[in-house]
């Protein structure tokens, strides 16, 4: 099982960046799934997560409005769509799949929960 992230770029604040998590070894509809970020010296935060049968998603406050969790089955691959990017979005962003058990209609934005994570992609936005 491998997730592998993509996407990530340096911006200048108030433009728009998609990630893409590619899993592969296994089918990622059959877990929530969640994009986390770390910021230099900072501990990993929970950004996004998306239940197993996508039928909820969660947001942190910090991005609610901005970003946008989504999966496309067909290619095994979560989307995090993110616009008006503002530089505390800086940071290196990993998606991860939740570790069983877990409610197929919800899912967690603590790191804790998560298990089988990509290797990351950084993310900088500044003038």
């Amino acid at each position: 099982a491998q997730l592998v992230e993509s996407g990530g770029d340096l911006v200048q604040p108030g433009n728009s960046l998609r990630l893409s998590c590619a899993a592969s070894g296994f089918t990622l509809t059959n877990y929530p799934i969640g994009w986390f970020r770390q910021a230099s010296g900072q501990e990993r935060e929970g950004v996004s997560c998306m239940s197993a049968f996508a039928s909820t998603t969660d947001y942190a406050d910090s991005v609610k409005g901005r970003f946008t969790i989504s999966r496309d089955n067909e290619k095994n691959t979560v989307y995090l769509q993110m616009n008006d990017l503002k530089p505390e979005d800086t940071g290196v962003y990993y998606c991860a799949t939740e570790r069983p058990p877990f409610r197929p209609h919800e899912c967690s934005r603590l790191p804790f929960r998560y298990y089988t994570w990509g290797q990351g992609t950084q993310v900088t936005v500044s003038s």
